[in-house]
């Protein structure tokens, strides 16, 4: 094949599970060339992930899906953890109201959800599939990205160049030995038996809405396992005792019989059964020079949050407004410097707090289950760890260059008001920066007025009172939320975090500017002519 005949792509992708695809979609919506490429020719039909938190609830949403999203998700319930006795150990609240709106966490059929992300995948014309094509090759050069895929049934093999590859291919990522990514292993390990089960027609069972069983004879999870069709699937873990091989989980009647206390065989199908070996994986290099990982290539961790698959959507949410900058011609690829940054802290202290909760329930020790317990009931266990925000990359900074508060906690939404149009923020308003002001609208400066409309940033004010060019705060998140942490004006980030803040008006120039000169490290144009825009409504 020739050189000029080689398909070149903005950006390529390996694996097609769900964080491929949202990568794709994110991509595609901003009018970038895609191709993806996976080795299997049919979706993996079995549940995986069963729950999204609030946060990517809102990004699906941002990315068309706020429709569909209700008919395949529902939300989650308390999530206790109880001794052998049932006493409660510990309880989360996956039920109240976020800071996103809407539960901390839905539930989700893993199948069902990715059919809906294929369905709006394959709508965009920007995006080429490939299914069938195995990566055998990456490489790059200073100009290029290169990928050679073999056909899985006939041996052809195919190259393709593209300015950035992506590899969200998976715990055995070809990409991140490619980039020669260590990683880095927690030390946590544990086999579990995972069964998944739809009731029958009629059938109510009596279990926990969504519990950790820390029984020491067998510590089991029960959970939801999202909705297909308006059917509820439930799902049990079992953890894998000492004495007991992989082998002899696998069986289906071992299956029915760890369920029997829970759900006998005449109430219920099981969907699926299988030995998963939970670990806590983080890779030390997530970038080097136009290849990047994403998702299971860059971390693995305990299911115990709810969080892999968030976690690998959060990947793409970071990535895919750097890469916009990068591939219009609007930043130099140094913005990609701060991918890493930004998403491994985070990630690190998710994986932890997983491994927190894990901890917590794989005792098959009676003794040491005994001391926990008492540990809990006499308050000697620290509560979990506060769930993480950014602490590195493009955020403001103070004169230390300490990262100054609030800078890096996300953002709240909700449904706001101006005149007779009411809907979500995000719907209202548009994604991308925004300058986010209390009551009052801040003076600012020609150039700050011109750098802010150079970057697409919404200038926006939030009251409880209709004034001309205000958006009412209908529910109550944004005027709470800049009261409790002193702010009168916030600048936004386009992935919903913040830069930073002012408590006064009068310092929302100096804001503005400490954004342009970070973004301006990296190629980011901030000289424009444009007409300063007006307020939002």
């Amino acid at each position: 094949m020739t050189t000029s005949a080689i398909p070149f792509y903005d950006v390529v992708q390996i694996g097609y599970g769900p964080v491929s695809e949202i990568m794709a979609l994110s991509l595609a919506r901003q009018g970038h060339k895609v191709a993806v490429f996976e080795r299997w020719r049919e979706r993996y039909a079995l549940p995986r992930a069963v729950c999204i938190d609030h946060e990517l609830y809102r990004v699906l949403s941002a990315l068309g899906m706020s429709t569909q999203l209700p008919a395949v998700s529902h939300a989650g319930p308390h999530y206790k953890w109880f001794n052998a006795e049932w006493k409660e150990l510990l309880s989360i609240d996956w039920e109240s109201e976020s800071i996103s709106g809407g539960p901390e966490v839905n539930f989700v059929h893993q199948p069902t959800l990715e059919k809906m992300f294929e369905e709006v995948v394959q709508a965009r014309p920007e995006v080429t599939l490939n299914l069938g094509w195995e990566a055998i090759e990456a490489t790059q050069t200073d100009d290029f990205a290169q990928l050679v895929v073999r056909d899985t049934e006939s041996g052809e093999t195919r190259t393709v160049r593209c300015k950035y590859l992506i590899g969200a291919d998976g715990a055995n990522s070809l990409v991140r030995q490619a980039i020669g990514s260590t990683q880095e292993d927690r030390g946590f390990e544990a086999d579990w038996l995972v069964i998944d089960v739809l009731p029958n027609e009629g059938v109510t069972l009596d279990i926990p809405p969504a519990a950790q069983y820390c029984n020491p004879v067998r510590p089991t999870t029960i959970v939801p396992a999202g909705i297909k069709d308006g059917r509820y699937f439930r799902r049990w873990e079992f953890m894998r005792l000492p004495h007991e091989s992989r082998e002899e989980l696998e069986h289906e009647h071992v299956a029915w019989d760890l369920l029997e206390p829970w759900v006998k065989r005449d109430q219920a199908t099981i969907v699926r059964h299988k030995v998963y070996t939970f670990r806590s994986l983080l890779a030390d290099t997530w970038r080097k020079g136009r290849m990047l990982i994403a998702g299971d290539a860059a971390h693995v961790m305990p299911p115990f949050m709810g969080q892999g698959m968030c976690a690998g959507l959060r990947d793409d949410w970071n990535l895919a407004w750097k890469l916009d900058l990068i591939l219009k011609g609007k930043a130099d690829d140094s913005l990609l410097d701060t991918y890493q940054p930004e998403r491994r802290p985070h990630v690190s202290d998710v994986i932890d707090l997983s491994m927190f909760l894990g901890k917590i329930i794989c005792i098959p020790d009676a003794t040491l289950a005994a001391e926990r317990d008492e540990a809990f009931f006499s308050g000697k266990v620290p509560p979990p760890p506060a769930f993480p925000s950014l602490t590195d990359g493009i955020l403001r900074r103070d004169a230390d260059g300490a990262v100054q508060a609030p800078a890096g906690l996300l953002s709240p939404h909700g449904t706001v008001r101006s005149g007779a149009r009411q809907g979500r923020f995000d719907e209202v308003v548009g994604l991308g920066f925004v300058l986010l002001s209390r009551d009052i609208a801040p003076s600012l400066g020609a150039s700050q007025r011109s750098f802010l409309d150079a970057i697409g940033a919404k200038r926006v004010i939030v009251s409880d009172k209709a004034m001309n060019g205000t958006l009412i705060d209908a529910d109550h998140k944004y005027l709470p939320y800049m009261e409790r942490h002193g702010i009168q004006t916030m600048l936004v980030r386009p992935d919903f975090y913040l830069y930073g803040a002012v408590a006064s008006a009068g310092d929302v120039n100096a804001l503005v500017d400490d954004l342009a000169a970070d973004l301006r490290r990296h190629g980011v144009d901030v000289v424009t002519e444009q007409e300063p825009q007006a307020l939002a409504a």
